[in-house]
């Protein structure tokens, strides 16, 4: 096999390295304090009154933006080849991003889900589109030696910044329904009302400011490829090529293998990023102050463990950094749907039901914390050393159309991983079963990437 990957011929410096870096350091807080911790929890133990038809509702929305996802990726990375520059698109996409995320302060309680529903998979289209563009920058900014670090450097300043974001909201907004105060003792900031889920909602319209201000570096620093072809022709050339490159990859065995490996188990990361968050608040009651601690506290694993990857990477692929992250969740998975209040490892350890009345008072809240460490450990690798992977194996004039096409390949199915939760929670009535079925996702994919040669390469 030989290695595709190439760099732009022009060295690009620090600061344009940086500012593709920071990229992830802006996007993050939306999955953190909207999709995960923060506003995705409000939904199913506030907004209504239902948790179990909640989370059903959260895991639909999320369904539905993963096809929208699944089926436009591929076609814009081509058209992105073709035109050249990939800012035009991230900034139209940011601005659709913005604005959805503005408009979820409108999600009191009692108020129709409808809109915060299509205004949560609107920001999650924009968001994964966006990020098709930023990804498909890489190859162009380092060597190949370098594309692991960077990549999960990039991705720890993600969590470092979805994680200073959640801290503002758990220390001076999230604050309790019944008396009104903050951890800290004192009143929301801004006069926010806990009662009206106003703690929770502001999360959207935060999420808005930071993205806005911190992807302006990427903007202004870090170099973009020459503008190419008009619009109406980079579309036309650009399906041309997508069509070319789906005949092609069926020749280029491994990059096919870790398509359809990184398919499958991106599904069950996906499930744990979407879901993880809700499947708490429904077990233990948390509220919007306990599950952003808990947000806390796997973001900062999260960081340590790309720091780690970030070498590790470099010194054993990104094929073992990926294996090593999958095993890593799927003892997490295997322990979260094992726990219940009164017990873990299904049954066969009992755990006391008394509680400290203090924040995560239960043993199984603690074990349950344990368990969400494994997966802050492998969250961040397991996705940047898979982007890390894809870079190695291709060249920069093909990064657009396969970069797209990783992009389907962690969304053309992910649907399948929401909607088995959501069907095997309302056929029988418990989360806990659906999440298991998440089980199947990461085992599956972990199976076929270690039967895919590393790097892919040509034939």
């Amino acid at each position: 096999m030989t290695q595709a990957f190439q760099t732009a011929e022009k060295p690009v410096g620090k600061a344009g390295i940086w500012g593709w870096m920071l990229f992830d350091w802006a996007a993050q807080p939306f999955f953190t304090v909207v999709t995960t911790f923060i506003f995705g929890p409000y939904f199913v133990s506030r907004l209504t009154s239902d948790p179990v038809s909640a989370q059903a509702a959260w895991s639909n929305a999320a369904t539905a933006a993963s096809i929208v996802i699944a089926l436009l990726s591929p076609i814009l990375g081509s058209i992105a080849d073709r035109s050249g520059s990939r800012k035009p698109w991230i900034g139209f996409f940011a601005a659709i991003k913005i604005v959805s995320l503005v408009l979820l302060w409108q999600a009191a309680p009692g108020s129709p889900v409808l809109l915060p529903l299509v205004l949560f998979s609107l920001a999650s289209i924009a968001a994964e589109f966006s990020i098709v563009f930023n990804d498909s920058m890489m190859p162009t900014l380092v060597a190949p030696k370098d594309v692991g670090r960077i990549s999960n450097t990039a991705w720890g300043l993600g969590y470092l910044g979805g994680m200073i974001v959640l801290i503002a909201v758990v220390l001076f907004v999230a604050a309790s329904p019944e008396t009104g105060k903050t951890i800290l003792g004192g009143a929301p900031l801004f006069g926010l009302d806990p009662a009206k889920g106003e703690d929770a909602r502001i999360t959207g319209p935060v999420s808005a400011l930071w993205y806005l201000l911190f992807i302006l570096p990427m903007f202004f620093f870090t170099p973009d490829r020459q503008k190419g072809e008009p619009l109406r022709q980079a579309v036309k050339e650009g399906l041309a090529d997508l069509a070319r490159t789906w005949r092609e990859v069926r020749q280029r065995r491994g990059i096919l293998h870790f398509l359809i490996a990184r398919m499958i188990y991106q599904d069950g990361v996906n499930g744990l990023l979407i879901l993880g968050g809700v499947f708490a608040a429904g077990m233990f009651g948390w509220s919007t102050m306990e599950i952003g601690i808990y947000g806390i506290i796997l973001n900062i694993v999260a960081i340590f463990g790309c720091l780690v990857a970030s070498r590790l990477d470099a010194a054993l692929g990104s094929k073992a950094m990926i294996v090593i992250s999958l095993v890593l969740l799927t003892i997490a998975t295997l322990g979260i749907v094992s726990t219940g209040t009164g017990f873990t490892a299904f049954g066969l350890v009992p755990l006391s039901t008394d509680s400290t009345g203090a924040l995560f008072g239960t043993m199984a809240e603690k074990v349950y914390i344990l368990y969400g460490v494994l997966i802050g450990l492998a969250f961040g690798p397991v996705q940047a050393s898979s982007r890390s992977f894809l870079a190695r194996s291709i060249s920069v004039e093909e990064a657009g159309r396969y970069f797209g096409i990783y992009a389907l390949s962690g969304r053309a199915t992910s649907f399948m991983a929401t909607l088995s939760f959501s069907i095997l929670t309302g056929l029988f009535a418990s989360a806990r079963i659906g999440m298991a079925s998440l089980l199947i996702f990461l085992l599956a994919g972990l199976i076929l990437l270690l039967r895919t040669p590393y790097p892919a390469g040509r034939p």
